[in-house]
């Protein structure tokens, strides 16, 4: 599924998943999903708001990974596209599009 970033001016706030993505992979009784970012795992808390109209993940851990590995933008100032590929139950690997 593809994902897009949040920022504020030059940070990433987080991950903005879509609420059709949510519908389709998140059900309403999970509370936190694992993150594979690289060879880091996190497990990051869902909002009780995400299911209804805020479909976003907040994670310190993870707007510094994304910022560091700079996925924040690419050449032309936009941002890089991502994806979250299921990876195991309530689990999921973040990875640039292709």
């Amino acid at each position: 599924m593809v994902v897009k970033m949040l920022s504020k001016g030059r940070s990433v706030t987080g991950l903005n998943v879509g609420e059709s993505n949510v519908r389709l992979h998140f059900p309403k009784q999970v509370e936190a999903i694992e993150l594979q970012l690289d060879h880091l795992q996190i497990q990051c808390g869902l909002a009780p708001d995400f299911w209804c109209d805020h479909p976003e993940i907040h994670d310190p851990r993870l707007c510094a990974w994304l910022e560091l590995k700079n996925m924040h933008t690419q050449p032309g100032g936009s941002p890089i596209p991502l994806s979250l590929v299921p990876a195991g139950e309530n689990a999921f690997r973040l990875q640039a599009s292709r």
